[in-house]
């Protein structure tokens, strides 16, 4: 496997995406095409933004780790949204949401990493 893949903050993620794609089977049709699927792509797109993040330049770096940082922001707001809506339970959302805590303190030292050099 490549080291990239052995970073920290991928595992987290793409563990995220495993446990939030192990939920869609409980979601109702209706709702599985909207917010669900939005959702479920924004976390592909933070695990897409951080593989980049992983291979690019330090100078390059950066942009990208802030625009990670703002769909982690909306991520954190759908999954809440998915729980209010009676989408998702509150067990689920504690779960999903602790993950996605763990990923936004990852996130925000490699910002501060980036910043600093």
């Amino acid at each position: 496997m490549i080291d990239e893949l052995d970073i920290p903050i991928f595992k987290k993620s793409y563990e995220l995406y495993k446990t939030f794609y192990g939920y869609r089977n409980n979601v109702l049709r209706q709702d599985r095409y909207t917010l669900w699927q939005k959702t479920e792509n924004l976390i592909l797109e933070i695990i897409e933004d951080i593989f980049l993040a992983s291979f690019i330049s330090k100078s390059d770096k950066l942009p990208v780790l802030e625009r990670t940082s703002i769909k982690l922001n909306s991520l954190k707001v759908f999954i809440r949204l998915l729980k209010e809506l009676k989408i998702l339970d509150n067990s689920k959302y504690l779960i999903l949401q602790e993950a996605i805590d763990e990923i936004g303190r990852m996130l925000g030292g490699w910002i501060k990493s980036t910043r600093a050099s």
